[in-house]
């Protein structure tokens, strides 16, 4: 595993425009890799350092006011604007953008290593599973907020009473096939987006795995878990996502035909 970060301050869903870095022709990449980013700017060179090489980094640019968007066009990714603020409308607009065959999902703050996500692919390259998630283990104490950690397990449980799937983080690291993810029709746009994803997924029969990754600390303050507000948030619209009645439509993993 790579060194910690250093602690610093630190319905139209196409994307509104592509910036102009790595990936506007060519053959596709063999991996792309959507980095949600909103003022993010003192994390990304930890972040894009660990982009695995001949991998694609997608930052989603969510209203930056810090020149994010410049840091990460400058450390050579494709730099998406995405106007409409929520984690969720960011993710929907790097998918969208993406050309890989497979799709990688990790937040751009320095609190997940992205070289560690070669390992998740595979399990979906060679068809262990259909989704790979990494389970956050704080790396120290106070890594991860006691109130952010209750609200997570506790939408755990209400997943795994829904769907029957047994993960115990749901969390923003994740592995899977774009067409696949594409055809899941995932619509939240806040924060319920990464559990809707797991939802539908669940409906449609994916096989779903959890693997364990470090969670450091991350740069700056958190948008949702940083504060009760954020996590109150979050555990609403998650919550709304569950009360959702089963998508009627399987969505193949591989993006197919039901």
């Amino acid at each position: 595993m790579t060194s910690e970060p250093h602690e610093h301050d630190r319905e139209n869903d196409e994307p509104a425009r592509a910036g102009h870095g790595p990936g506007g022709g060519g053959p596709a990449p063999p991996v792309d890799v959507v980095l949600p980013c909103l003022d993010e700017a003192a994390a990304l060179p930890w972040v894009m350092e660990r982009i695995p090489p001949g991998w694609r980094a997608i930052v989603v640019d969510n209203g930056s006011t810090d020149g994010s968007a410049s840091v990460a066009e400058a450390l050579g990714a494709l730099v998406v604007p995405e106007p409409r603020r929520g984690f969720g409308a960011a993710c929907h607009a790097g998918l969208t953008a993406a050309t890989a065959e497979f799709v990688c999902f990790c937040d751009c703050d320095a609190s997940l290593d992205p070289g560690l996500l070669p390992e998740m692919v595979e399990r979906v390259r060679s068809g262990g599973a259909d989704l790979v998630m990494g389970r956050r283990r704080p790396a120290r104490r106070g890594t991860w907020p006691v109130h952010a950690r209750a609200g997570n397990a506790a939408v755990a449980r209400m997943l795994r009473s829904r769907t029957g799937v047994r993960v115990r983080d749901i969390g923003p690291m994740r592995a899977a096939r774009r067409a696949g993810l594409l055809a899941l029709g995932t619509a939240d746009r806040r924060s319920g987006y990464p559990l809707e994803t797991v939802v539908r997924a669940a409906d449609a029969g994916w096989r779903i795995e959890e693997v364990d990754v470090p969670y450091l600390p991350r740069s700056g303050r958190s948008k949702v878990t940083g504060t009760w507000r954020g996590t109150w948030t979050a555990v609403r619209d998650m919550t709304a996502v569950l009360r959702e009645p089963p998508a009627r439509r399987r969505a193949p993993a591989g993006g197919g035909p039901p």
